[in-house]
């Protein structure tokens, strides 16, 4: 019989605004002890040096995950021109540089290609798998290996601002698994220059925004106080973006099981995919089928 674990059954999302130095898993696990919590998890990692949004959950949000995943995301990061590392980041050592800076309207003609859908290859210095091993193992082994293209779609692409010639700072809008440090590494060979991402920081991601993120020195300062659950957002946040249908109280015991049951919807067609709720609360995520939720994800309820 497996060992219980301690901790509160807490529920719902906590927006943190990331600072640079420390490693995504690391701030999950601050944010779990802060609220004594269970279960805690975030939705989409950051590079240690990145800033901005880290959306933990907790809890039964934690199965919201995948929709804050899955949703758009937009970043504002910097670009140095003329120079391309190992790690295309500014952590990495220079392999190649050039003297030649391009124009801003050379910069904004060169970005157009990226926008849409593109086929977009990992940093080698990324957790992306290569039979079995994380490619930043290989690569700070001296591994010889090649990364497949993967489909990634880009929103928006725009030059925000030209502080001086060998920097640039650009905001992008993509979709999920995005890698910002391709982008610019790509940017750079497009330009005949190089370049590499010399800071990063995510602005929003699907309705959490970094405006409104708990620092973690404000984290510490809370922690296990009741002003500190007062900032839990609750976990319906991570379904902003289905499509919601209303729940009857004979359905919500059925639902709770794992069975169809009978929802209130309008402009749903057969198949999609929406969340059932009953006096706000969620009660399920599933597909609309005929009149009936069919749940393929199932929220307990909260004690009172």
């Amino acid at each position: 019989m497996g060992r219980r674990k301690k901790g509160r059954d807490i529920s719902g999302w906590l927006v943190v605004d990331k600072p640079a130095g420390i490693t995504s898993t690391s701030v999950v696990n601050k944010v779990r002890w802060a609220f004594d919590a269970k279960k805690a998890g975030h939705a989409g990692t950051l590079d240690p040096e990145a800033t901005g949004v880290l959306a933990v959950a907790l809890g039964e949000a934690t199965k919201t995950v995948p929709y804050i995943t899955d949703s758009l995301k937009a970043y504002e990061f910097i670009v140095t021109l003329g120079a391309a590392t190992n790690t295309d980041d500014a952590e990495g050592e220079v392999i190649a540089s050039s003297a030649d800076r391009p124009t801003d309207a050379q910069i904004k003609a060169a970005l157009l290609p990226f926008v849409g859908d593109i086929m977009q290859v990992p940093p080698k210095f990324s957790a992306v798998k290569i039979d079995g091993q994380r490619a930043y193992k290989l690569a700070r082994d001296d591994e010889d290996f090649d990364i497949a293209a993967r489909p990634l779609w880009v929103e928006e692409l725009i030059m925000v601002d030209r502080p001086d010639a060998d920097h640039v700072v650009l905001e992008m809008t993509c979709g999920k698994g995005g890698y910002v440090r391709s982008i610019a590494r790509d940017l750079g060979a497009a330009l005949g220059c190089y370049g590499h991402v010399k800071s990063l920081r995510r602005i929003w991601s699907g309705p959490f925004r970094a405006e409104d993120g708990i620092t973690l020195d404000q984290l510490d300062a809370l922690a296990r106080t009741p002003d500190l659950d007062a900032r839990l957002l609750p976990l319906e946040q991570g379904l902003a973006d289905l499509p919601e249908v209303r729940c009857p109280p004979e359905s919500i015991a059925r639902l709770r099981n794992g069975n169809p049951a009978v929802v209130f919807a309008s402009d749903l067609e057969y198949g999609d995919e929406c969340w059932a709720s009953y006096a706000g609360q969620a009660i399920a995520v599933g597909s609309f089928r005929g009149g009936e939720l069919h749940p393929s994800r199932v929220f307990v309820a909260p004690e009172d």
